[in-house]
C-alpha cells in the first residue's frame, strides 16, 4: 500500500498516554514507515496528523483535548488539505463529542482499530466538510499484524506490551471499557518481537499490560508469567528484562523464583497497591485486603531479598476518612517502599465509584497527596543514603542538557520515566552501555557517581 501521490506525504504523530499507548504508536509508526510514508515531527509540514490520545482520567483527557484542538487549529489554517486522525483512548470513549466539538476530524479510530488507519488513508480524501469517518468496534485481537515498529525511547530501551485488556472490576477505572477483557499475547510472537530487538541494539525490555502479572492463563494451553520469562531470558544480547504493572493477587511462588534466579530479570516489582486499609480496598472492588498485601511483602522479601519495591496510591477516594488515610501512612512509613506514585482521586462518571456516597473534596484529597509525597520522599533520601559507597551496574543513557561531561543513566532499580536517574560526573562514557558506577552522593530521588575502574 502506497501513498496516492509521486511525493512522499508526510506523517506526524503525537503520542499521549502510558507506555502501553506508546507501544501502539510505535507501531503505527511502523506501518507507516513500511507503507512508503515519511515521518516527521514538525506538525506544520506534515500532510497527515495523528493525535494518539489517553482518556483515562481527566487530567489526561485535557491533555487530549488540547492536542487534538491544536492539531486541528494547524490543519484549519493550511491551505494543503492536511487530514486530521484521533486514534486511542479518548476517541473509544469521547466519539460522539470529540466529532461535534472538533470538525476537523477527518478519521476517528478506537483502540483496537488501529490497523484499519492505513486503508481508511489510502482512499481518495474527503472534502473538509465531510464528517469524521468513525472506526469503533469491539476490540478484537491482541496481536497486532504489524511487522515494523519504530522506536520513539532511547535505542538501548523499549517497552513490549505482552496482552491487551483487563479483567479486574477497579471501581475507580474505565480501561476495561476502553480496551475490553484481558487478552495474551502468543508467547512465541513476544519472543520474535524481543529478540528483534536485542539484535537492534536493545539492551532492557520492560514488559508492560494492564495486568502483567495475569499473563498467559488465558492461552490454550494455559501457561504463566513465569514460563513467559523463562523463555525470554534465553534471548542472545538483552541484558535487563523489567516487569511493569503486577496485580498484587498473582504474584506467585513461581513467578517469585524465576525472579529470584538472577540474570536478566530484575528483581524489580511494580505493584500497583492503591491503598493499604481494608475497608477502601472493598470499596475499591480490589481484591486484596490488608493482611493479604502484607503477606504478599513479606513472600517477596523473603525469596528475593534484594527486591525493589515500587507501588502507586490513590488518595481521596470516596469515604476515605482520617483514620484510612493515617493507615495508609503508617503503612508506608513501615514498608519502606523503594519507590511511590500518588494520586488523587478522579471521579469518571463511567466508574462504579462514581456512585458511591462521602465524596472527598479536592481540597484535602491534593493536601493527603502532598503529605504522602513528603513522607516518601524522606524515605527515598535515606534509602538512597545508604548507597553511597556501594558500587552498582548502570545502563548510560544520554549527556544531560547542561552538560556534555556528566551522563545520565539508570540502576537495576530505576524503571524509565517514573523513577530517579544517576548522574555519572567523571568517565564520559558513552550511551547504550552497562557499566560498574560507584556512588559518591545522593538526593531525595537520585543519585550521583563516577565509572568504577574496570
Amino acid at each position: 500500500m502506497q501513498p496516492k501521490s509521486n511525493a512522499p506525504t508526510l506523517v506526524g504523530v503525537i503520542s499521549l498516554g502510558c507506555p502501553k499507548n506508546l507501544v501502539d504508536t510505535e507501531h503505527l509508526l511502523g506501518q507507516f514507515r513500511a507503507s512508503g510514508y515519511l515521518l516527521t515531527g514538525n506538525p506544520e509540514e506534515a500532510d497527515i496528523l495523528v493525535v494518539n490520545t489517553c482518556g483515562f482520567k481527566a487530567d489526561a483527557e485535557a491533555e487530549s483535548w488540547e492536542a487534538i484542538r491544536e492539531m486541528a487549529g494547524i490543519k484549519a489554517a493550511s491551505p494543503g488539505g492536511k487530514r486530521l486522525v484521533v486514534t486511542g483512548c479518548l476517541a473509544e470513549r469521547r466519539r460522539e463529542l470529540l466529532c461535534q466539538e472538533i470538525p476537523e476530524i477527518d478519521i476517528l479510530l478506537g483502540t483496537g482499530q488501529y490497523d484499519r488507519l492505513l486503508p481508511l488513508l489510502d482512499r481518495r480524501p474527503t472534502p473538509s466538510s465531510a464528517p469524521a469517518e468513525v472506526m469503533l468496534a469491539p476490540p478484537r485481537e491482541v496481536e497486532p499484524h504489524w511487522h515494523e515498529r519504530v522506536l520513539t525511547t532511547l535505542p538501548h530501551t523499549a517497552y513490549v506490551k505482552i496482552a491487551e485488556g483487563c479483567n479486574n472490576p477497579c471501581a475507580f477505572c474505565i480501561i476495561p471499557a476502553l480496551r475490553g477483557p484481558f487478552r495474551s499475547r502468543a508467547p512465541d510472537r513476544i519472543l520474535e518481537e524481543v529478540r528483534i530487538l536485542a539484535n537492534q541494539g536493545v539492551l532492557e525490555i520492560n514488559l508492560v499490560s494492564q495486568d502483567t502479572s495475569l499473563y498467559g492463563r488465558d492461552l490454550t494451553p494455559r501457561i504463566d508469567l513465569a514460563h513467559l520469562l523463562e523463555r525470554l531470558r534465553g534471548v542472545e544480547y538483552l541484558e535487563w528484562i523489567r516487569l511493569l504493572y503486577l496485580y498484587p493477587t498473582l504474584v506467585t511462588d513461581r513467578l517469585l523464583e524465576v525472579i529470584a534466579e538472577g540474570g536478566v530479570v530484575l528483581p524489580y516489582f511494580d505493584i500497583p497497591l492503591q491503598h493499604s486499609h481494608s475497608a477502601v480496598l472493598q470499596r475499591m472492588r480490589r481484591a486484596e485486603r490488608t493482611d493479604d498485601i502484607n503477606r504478599l511483602l513479606e513472600r517477596i522479601r523473603k525469596r528475593v531479598p534484594e527486591a525493589v519495591l515500587r507501588t502507586t496510591f490513590i488518595v481521596g477516594f470516596p469515604g476515605e476518612s482520617e483514620a484510612e488515610f493515617a493507615h495508609l501512612l503508617r503503612f508506608v512509613e513501615e514498608t519502606g517502599f523503594d519507590h511511590v506514585g500518588v494520586f488523587t482521586y478522579s471521579d469518571e462518571p463511567e466508574c462504579a465509584a462514581h456512585a458511591l456516597p462521602d465524596k472527598i473534596p479536592p481540597e484535602i484529597a491534593l493536601e493527603r497527596q502532598e503529605r504522602l509525597m513528603a513522607l516518601q520522599q524522606g524515605i527515598s533520601r535515606r534509602k538512597l543514603a545508604s548507597r553511597v559507597g556501594q558500587t552498582f551496574p548502570v545502563l548510560v543513557e544520554r549527556t544531560t542538557p547542561e552538560s556534555p561531561w556528566v551522563m545520565i543513566g539508570r540502576t537495576t532499580g530505576q524503571a524509565p520515566e517514573i523513577d530517579g536517574q544517576v548522574y555519572i560526573t567523571r568517565g564520559n562514557p558513552p550511551p547504550g552501555q552497562i557499566l560498574p558506577v560507584t556512588i559518591t552522593e545522593s538526593h531525595e530521588y537520585d543519585l550521583v557517581g563516577v565509572v568504577a575502574a574496570l
